[in-house]
């Protein structure tokens, strides 16, 4: 007896291949500076966002999947990889705002964000000030929930940080960053988890211009008391746009309670815990990241902005206000949440 042919999902039939041209990075100059990207693929728009000190580079093994069904924009953000590092804002709104002139000069009005860390934050600070060519978020192990982050990132945030990572560059550093890195990994740190993309951040501030934009990056963002913005005062706002939260639980970045604390913040929102993960899920379960974008672009609908929804929400306010809506646990977490972090805000 022969076996029926099985028959393949309705989207596969127009799945097309990725050529290796197609990875390459491209550039555009935007505002007189040269904005290094990925762009491959056709579809719906999909914007991968990387974190500090990172590049495009780091979606680079998922981005051929992705681009089956998608068009894949993958930008190297200003003063990382190979896009200009000049002495500029390095704000969180102010990469949203670049993300939106890239994304403009090629002729991409509305696409799904995803965003890893800083990227995140990125993402969420994008759907707030564009709401309207936001379609849907997904936050990969992001930045902007709660204060805490990394002691070697407050660190590093301090005055003397210059001459700190000057010294990555002597001679045996990378060897000796190298063996920690190993040695974190063998005794089954957290941090450890995330060893090889901790030498890949060595590898990633070659000079002092790459350094001065790491740390003013850096320093928008975090100070030795921890991550200084927050995007928790806004969640409430993305009521009606489809919104994923992926999360390793490893994480010794972004801790995975914050995970747990914008799925609460975030109506509607989906969580994605992935066991033994550190802060790059998408590099520890690749197969499992690309399978939950996928399955998340395609089961859900685009968000559809309207002023008169986006006015309503204002109005209304974020829950546990006076004008917002009557108090919960839940909301009463988050005031002691934004009570904590009152002086942080990503306008």
């Amino acid at each position: 007896m022969v076996d029926a042919p099985r028959r393949r999902p309705a989207r596969t039939a127009w799945l097309r291949p990725v050529g290796d041209a197609e990875l390459e990075l491209r550039y555009r100059v935007v505002h007189g500076y040269r904005r290094a990207f990925r762009m491959a693929g056709e579809g719906p728009a999909l914007v991968l966002i990387h974190g500090i000190g990172d590049s495009s580079q780091t979606w680079a093994e998922l981005i051929p999947d992705l681009a089956r069904s998608h068009t894949v924009i993958a930008p190297d953000l200003l003063g990382h990889g190979a896009s200009d590092k000049p002495r500029a804002d390095y704000s969180v709104a102010a990469y949203a705002n670049g993300v939106r002139d890239l994304l403009t000069t090629l002729g991409i009005e509305s696409a799904t964000l995803v965003g890893h860390s800083l990227g995140g934050g990125v993402a969420m600070q994008f759907a707030y000030q564009f709401p309207e060519r936001t379609e849907r978020l997904i936050l990969v192990g992001a930045g902007g929930v709660g204060r805490e982050v990394n002691p070697v990132l407050r660190l590093v945030s301090l005055p003397g940080a210059h001459l700190m990572l000057s010294c990555l560059r002597l001679p045996g550093m990378r060897l000796q960053v190298g063996l920690a890195a190993h040695l974190m990994k063998l005794l089954d740190t957290d941090l450890g988890q995330d060893a090889p993309e901790l030498l890949t951040l060595v590898d990633a501030l070659p000079d002092e211009t790459s350094r001065n934009a790491f740390i003013r990056t850096l320093r928008a963002v975090v100070d030795w008391r921890g991550q200084v913005v927050t995007m928790l005062d806004r969640c409430y706002l993305t009521e009606g746009m489809p919104t994923m939260l992926l999360w390793g639980d490893r994480d010794s970045v972004v801790p995975v309670r914050h995970a747990y604390g914008a799925h609460e913040a975030m109506p509607g929102s989906r969580l994605e815990i992935f066991e033994g993960a550190g802060h790059f899920p998408f590099h520890t379960d690749p197969d499992r990241f690309v399978s939950l974008v996928e399955d998340f672009t395609a089961t859900t609908v685009a968000a559809d902005w309207s002023r008169d929804h986006w006015r309503a929400l204002l109005r209304e306010g974020r829950p546990g206000t006076t004008a917002g809506r009557p108090d919960t646990a839940r909301t009463r977490a988050v005031e002691r949440d934004l009570r904590e972090a009152s002086e942080r805000s990503a306008t």
